[in-house]
Order: structure tokens, then C-alpha cells, then sequence
């Protein structure tokens, strides 16, 4: 069990005084609560680990951040922001609880949190400091974002090469501004298995060559630290996964982390790599990153958030400087300086609410709100993805995540069936995809 130590106290205005938590994942809840209020909680004990910081539950009243808390006081008194000294090698676990008009701050390694106080609002303090940790970072100046079709959120796991082409051909015939055409889960065997593709693709190759053909550029979806237990990889080299490190639940079966410190996994990661940029793919969302960064004795020897930047950074190594990196499901201070855009909220879905209250699922509320409470990283880390915009007549209130999409979307990116699309959804899709923000900072 993780130990607790208060080092701070904070006087507060109970009626306007608001604490800012900063979640540890792209999925993981992020936005301002007041005071007397309660963080997010996960729905789910799965959830914990997948969507939150695994082996940390939040508690039952109060806050719980990972890396960086602050707290606004209320009437006018500047904000007090408590920071990671080291968020790439170590983030701790921060905590706050309002008891007699204090809010009370503690740590599991107080040691490793550095506090300030800033003038102005939460967002322009912790833009201030996220200037500062990105040049610690040595993060380089964020690239211009490509515009992307996805298929993962009309067809899920059930895509096939055939709605890759139909869809093709429809951004062609509709003249839609798209860079990329993703192709997303559901193209590959088995997770973990990214050598051999499902029954559903006649030849990777030869799509990747037709989607080249018509001008496009060629993505795709992979979830590189994860291994699922129906997996070849998982039958054949169970040496290669950290040994006792529980991934999750997904797909219908057990999910484990893949040790990238040991050789012949690392080794594994550069041939997919080397594969998928061999036959012309030059986009790659990475996505349930979170599997890196698992706490579990690894081959190599190193600590999980070192190990994690082990991992990103042979990724990076293997796709080369040109192509362009979007990680998702990804511990996000640790991420800082290894990917050119990065996830900043849960899944967009066609839902108002994420089920079971849990605002790390799936929703287009649980999405606008992370978005927006990480709207200060565009710019300063990497590109801002919000998710993709999905703006079928299916889709509960479209007109609002549009709005979001439009106001806070770095990368921009959609991810309707073309053929499902009514005349308000085309004009929407054409208009986001052809107005893209410039990879700086957001007005905040």
C-alpha cells in the first residue's frame, strides 16, 4: 500500500477556490474541481489499470494527481503549483483534501515535488511551467500535424480492406483534405502479433501501395508494449514480457506488457518497425502505451518510466526522424520529448455521457473535458489530438465536439464512414480538415 506524506497547506476559499489534476495517461480524467469537491474515480477495478495510474486508486474524498497538481486559493491569491522535479524518470502521486478551509497536499515521495507560485490563472501557470519542462526535456519545436482518416470509429475491430478502399475512394470522389488514411485496429492477427494480419486483409502491402497510388499518405495502428494472451508472441517468447506485470483486459483475453529492455523483444519491435516503414508507412499512432510504463522487473534492469522511454525511444529510432508519431493511452509527462502529437483525452464515441459515469471511457463529455484542461501542452510538448471528429447524424450533439475538434484540435483527424455522411457532416469534415492550427501554442 502506498504511503501518504502531507507537506503542504493551503488556505482556500471554500466558494471559489479550485484544484487543478493533471491525470497520469491520455485516458486518465484531467480538468480544474472546486474545492470541495471529489476527483474521478474509475468505474471499474479493470479500469485502474488501463485508464488510470495502476496501483494507485484515487481516494474515496479529495484529489488525486500524477505529476502536477495546482491550486488556485480563490479571492485573487496567486496559484500554488506543485510539480514533478523529474517528471521523465519519476512522477510521484500527489493528493489534496479540503479539511478547516485548508486544502492539504500530500505525496508518496515528497522529496521528488518542487512547488511555486504563480500569479495569473491555472492555465497560464501551468503553461509557464510547461515551458520550462519541455526545454529540461530537450522536446524539440512541434511539427505541423498531417490530416487523417481513421477507420477505427465507424468500423472498430471489424474493418476490412474493402471499407479501407471504399473510403479511399470516397475522400477522393468528395475531394476531402486528407493526408493519411489510418488504418486502425483490427488490421493485425492477434495483439502482439503485428508481423502477420488478419483474414480480413488481402495484403498490406498491396493497400498501403493503393492508398500511395492516390496521392495519400498511409497510417497505421499499433499497440507495440502490449501482448494479448491468445497471441503467438505470448506462446513462443513468454521470456519477452515482464513477468507478472498485469496489462489489463481487452480483446476478450488478458493483456501483458512486452519487455522492450530484453534483446530479442527489442529486437522484435525494430523488425515490425522497420516492416511497416519498409512498405511505405509513414504515419503510426501508438496507442495503450500505458503497458511500458508497468512496475515489474525487467531484463535490462531499469525502472518503468525509464524503461517506457527506452521503448518510445527505439520506436522513434526505428521509424526514422521523417515519420510522424502520435502516442495514445501514454503516461503523459514521461512522454515528453519522444512523439510529435500526442492523445490528451479519453475515446470521442457517439454517446453525450461515458458509460457507467467513468470519464475515462469512451464519451464526448469525458473527451471535451480532458481536451480542454490540456489545451496549454499544444505547442509547448507536442501537437494536441483531441480525437478524431465524428460528425454522422448518429453522433449525439455533433455540433458541440465539432466545436471542441475546431477550438482545440492540433491534429486534426475524422473517422466517419464517407457514405454515412449527410450534408451538414461533409461541410464540417472539409471545413476542420482544411483549417489545421499552426503546432503553437493555444490562446488560454
Amino acid at each position: 500500500m502506498t504511503t501518504y506524506h502531507q507537506f503542504a497547506s493551503v488556505p482556500v476559499d471554500p466558494g471559489s477556490g479550485q484544484v487543478y489534476v493533471h491525470g497520469w495517461q491520455s485516458w486518465s480524467p484531467t480538468t480544474a474541481y472546486p474545492v470541495t469537491g471529489s476527483g474521478h474515480r474509475p468505474g471499474q477495478p479493470a479500469m485502474l489499470t488501463m485508464c488510470y495510474r495502476p496501483g494507485r486508486p484515487p481516494p474515496e474524498r479529495g484529489f488525486q494527481a500524477e505529476g502536477l497538481l495546482a491550486v488556485a486559493p480563490g479571492n485573487g491569491q496567486p496559484v500554488r503549483l506543485f510539480a514533478a522535479s523529474d517528471a521523465l524518470a519519476n512522477a510521484p502521486t500527489l493528493r489534496a483534501e479540503l479539511a478547516d478551509g485548508q486544502l492539504l497536499v500530500s505525496a508518496d515521495e515528497p522529496d521528488a515535488v518542487v512547488e511555486s507560485t504563480v500569479d495569473g490563472s491555472v492555465p497560464a501557470a501551468l503553461a509557464a511551467w510547461a515551458d520550462g519542462f519541455a526545454a529540461y526535456a530537450k522536446a524539440p519545436a512541434p511539427r505541423p500535424a498531417p490530416t487523417v482518416w481513421c477507420s477505427w470509429y465507424q468500423y472498430y475491430t471489424a474493418v476490412t480492406e474493402a471499407d479501407m478502399l471504399e473510403n479511399l475512394d470516397a475522400i477522393g470522389d468528395y475531394d476531402l483534405p486528407v493526408d493519411v488514411v489510418q488504418i486502425d485496429d483490427g488490421w493485425q492477427a492477434e495483439i502482439g502479433d503485428w508481423l502477420t494480419q488478419s483474414s480480413r486483409f488481402h495484403s498490406l502491402p498491396d493497400l498501403v501501395g493503393r492508398i500511395r497510388a492516390a496521392g495519400r499518405r498511409a497510417g497505421i495502428w499499433v499497440a507495440p508494449f502490449l501482448v494479448g494472451a491468445r497471441s503467438s508472441l505470448a506462446a513462443e517468447h513468454p521470456e519477452w514480457l515482464v513477468p507478472g506485470a498485469d496489462a489489463g483486459h481487452n480483446w476478450d483475453q488478458d493483456l501483458y506488457a512486452l519487455d522492450v529492455t530484453h534483446p530479442g523483444a527489442a529486437g522484435y519491435l525494430r523488425e515490425v518497425f522497420g516492416w511497416l516503414l519498409g512498405i511505405g508507412i509513414d504515419y503510426f499512432k501508438i496507442d495503450f502505451c500505458y503497458a511500458g510504463a508497468l512496475e515489474g522487473q525487467r531484463a535490462g534492469d531499469l525502472p518503468a518510466l525509464a524503461a517506457y522511454r527506452h521503448g518510445l525511444a527505439l520506436v522513434r529510432e526505428a521509424i526514422g526522424p521523417a515519420a510522424y508519431l502520435l502516442g495514445s493511452g501514454a503516461p503523459i509527462l514521461p512522454s515528453v520529448g519522444l512523439v510529435d502529437a500526442m492523445r490528451v483525452s479519453p475515446d470521442i464515441g457517439p454517446a453525450l455521457e461515458p458509460a457507467g459515469g467513468d470519464f475515462s471511457r469512451p464519451s464526448q463529455h469525458a473527451a471535451t473535458m480532458s481536451t480542454v484542461a490540456r489545451a496549454w501542452q499544444h505547442g509547448r510538448f507536442w501537437v494536441n489530438d483531441p480525437d478524431c471528429l465524428i460528425a454522422r447524424p448518429a453522433v449525439a450533439e455533433r455540433e458541440r465536439w465539432a466545436a471542441t475538434v475546431e477550438r482545440y484540435g492540433g491534429l486534426r483527424g475524422c473517422s466517419d464512414r464517407i457514405a454515412e455522411l449527410d450534408g451538414w457532416g461533409l461541410d464540417t469534415t472539409r471545413r476542420l480538415l482544411a483549417s489545421v492550427p499552426p503546432p503553437e501554442p493555444f490562446p488560454l
